[in-house]
């Protein structure tokens, strides 16, 4: 991952980005990449992913860090987050967020949080997913916490790629990142 990202996270906390992967090697190395500078940054990393996927990370994780670093990693299934309440709806995805990062601010913790957020069938409304990404960009810039919202790109229609770069300031691109130019930050009273 670049390393003036991580300065940005390091820096700045309060940063929303916007992964729109295309490979699941360099999805991999990505998302290793993320936890590790996260947790010798000091910071616990909430790790939303499906277990497929966090057995290959898990792996790699093993061969990096010690046992005592990874107790810095926490593991949460990307299904049980989106479908808690048996549809992808906001409100239960919010409060399963909301339950899952209390201990930690409670405990006055840092922490990073990556979210794979996929689905078997487009037959959710996209609008759905719109209105979570505005929800959770306000709590990153209320909390203070960086987040990486990553999609599979292929799977992503037009109207899709539009919401996620209006509600996302960041872009992490396969060989780098970039400010969207199309973020609309939440005008506040």
């Amino acid at each position: 991952m670049n390393s003036r990202m991580h300065q940005l996270f390091d820096e700045q906390r309060s940063v929303h980005v916007v992964y729109k992967y295309n490979d699941m090697k360099n999805y991999v190395e990505q998302a290793v990449s993320y936890i590790e500078n996260g947790i010798m940054a000091g910071d616990y990393v909430i790790f939303i992913e499906n277990e497929r996927i966090h057995r290959l990370i898990q792996k790699e994780l093993n061969t990096r860090l010690s046992k005592e670093q990874r107790e810095f990693f926490h593991h949460v299934n990307n299904f049980d987050f989106y479908y808690s309440s048996g549809s992808y709806h906001p409100p239960a995805i919010v409060n399963y967020f909301s339950k899952t990062v209390q201990p930690y601010l409670e405990n006055n913790k840092t922490f990073r949080f990556w979210a794979h957020v996929e689905w078997a069938t487009m037959e959710d409304p996209l609008h759905l997913i719109e209105d979570l990404e505005k929800v959770i960009d306000g709590a990153v810039n209320e909390m203070s916490f960086p987040l990486i919202c990553a999609y599979e790109a292929a799977r992503m229609p037009d109207y899709l790629k539009t919401v996620l770069m209006e509600t996302h300031p960041y872009v992490l691109l396969e060989d780098g990142f970039i400010e969207s130019e199309q973020y609309l930050p939440k005008i506040r009273s």
